[in-house]
């Protein structure tokens, strides 16, 4: 006797309707009771030959329609598992694949051969990458020249590799290795000048260091140049990002004065200003410095503020002065800005999230507090991943 898999689980898992998890399984399969898969409509063959083995990725044997139904599952289970009932849920927006402009690799020495790619799912183990079906092509051009490289390493080789595509081309930074020989600083010079990188930067345990940055490295946010500082965060995708700049454009008001908070290098300040005026909050100097720079050279209405709003978040009274509220929190929420949010006079929220649980939990707050959740519209940057994200508007 089989079962039908009815749903995708939120760590990836076939979920069957009495409630059992299984492995590699996509809605319309059917599992036997010794764990066999037949295959149903939305299974499909993984495109890369690394799959299940590397931890990139979860659900390459999804089909787009079964992918869709996940991401949109995950923001609608956690709307529901706090009794919220969403005005309207939007279809989903997964980004295609070969999009993702961000991502660390591991490279460690294996013998004579140096591996470098993601790990594996619960593993430290590398997966030697030899294609990438997520990575933005520019990205991925990357990882022969720098195994070549790191080859001629001498001594153990334990490497975190991140790189991010940004206005000016490829950022890249590596932790865990030291340049001890001029030859070996030739060989990352050469690197960077060959592949035309943006900035090459190397980390020894005190920071990243650039060796390599022709002209200042650069990001553009509505339209607007601004200085990309070392691990600075920028959405996954340009599409996702786009996506997530679109919801809070039909949101937020024209006119009028917004706070954006937990801002960064200001993703959407800059694209919300003008003629309305932003105040962009950020915890993080670097960024909160180059937000801040930005504004000042293109003269448009941002007003930066070094703020740490976990430890110090804005006052109810000064929550209560501005006309929308916008949020992009980390991951764990943003618990006591949502409490001031939720004790002001605020009326408008509009709160982004890449944690639909922690995002779950605030949201509680606010209908508590009076708020309705108007508008709910869930985002999958991270193709063929657990990881979901989401915009959301709240009107009270």
């Amino acid at each position: 006797m089989s079962e039908e898999i009815v749903r995708i689980a939120a760590k990836g898992d076939g979920l069957t309707t009495g409630g059992r998890h299984v492995a590699g399984a996509v809605p319309g399969d059917r599992v036997a009771e010794d764990g066999t898969i037949t295959p149903g409509p939305h299974h499909v063959d993984p495109p890369c030959r690394h799959f299940p083995q590397c931890g990139g990725c979860q659900l390459q044997q999804a089909d787009e329609a079964a992918l869709a139904q996940f991401v949109s599952d995950r923001v609608a289970f956690a709307a529901e598992s706090q009794g919220l009932v969403p005005g309207k849920i939007a279809a989903p927006h997964l980004s295609p694949p070969r999009t993702r402009r961000r991502a660390t690799l591991h490279a460690r020495r294996m013998g004579k051969k140096v591996v470098i790619g993601f790990r594996e799912g619960g593993s430290h183990r590398i997966v030697d990458m030899a294609e990438c079906h997520i990575l933005a092509p520019e990205l991925f051009a990357l990882v022969d020249p720098l195994r070549k490289l790191l080859a001629h390493w001498d001594g153990k080789l334990a490497a975190d590799i991140q790189l991010t595509r940004i206005a000016s081309g490829i950022a890249a930074e590596i932790k865990g290795i030291a340049p001890d020989s001029l030859q070996q600083t030739e060989a990352l010079l050469d690197l960077a000048r060959e592949q035309s990188l943006a900035r090459l930067s190397i980390d020894e345990g005190f920071g990243a260091e650039p060796v390599w940055e022709p002209r200042p490295a650069q990001v553009v946010l509505g339209g607007v140049p601004v200085s990309f500082p070392h691990r600075a965060f920028l959405q996954p995708t340009e599409d996702g990002e786009a996506a997530l700049l679109r919801a809070a454009k039909d949101w937020c008001p024209d006119q009028g004065v917004i706070a954006d908070l937990f801002s960064g290098l200001g993703t959407f300040a800059f694209a919300l200003a003008g003629p309305a005026k932003v105040l962009a909050a950020e915890a993080d100097r670097a960024a909160h410095l180059a937000c801040q720079a930005a504004a000042r050279q293109a003269g448009v209405p941002v007003h930066a503020l070094h703020r740490d709003l976990f430890r110090d978040p804005l006052t109810a009274d000064e929550i209560s002065r501005f006309d929308c509220i916008v949020l992009d929190p980390p991951r764990a929420g943003a618990r006591s800005q949502v409490n001031m949010i939720a004790q002001s006079t605020a009326s408008r929220v509009v709160y982004i999230s890449c944690n639909p649980q922690s995002w779950a939990r605030d949201a509680r707050r606010l209908a508590d507090a009076g708020f309705r959740l108007e508008e709910l519209r869930p985002v999958g940057q991270f193709r063929w991943s657990t990881h979901v994200e989401l915009a959301s508007l709240f009107i009270r």
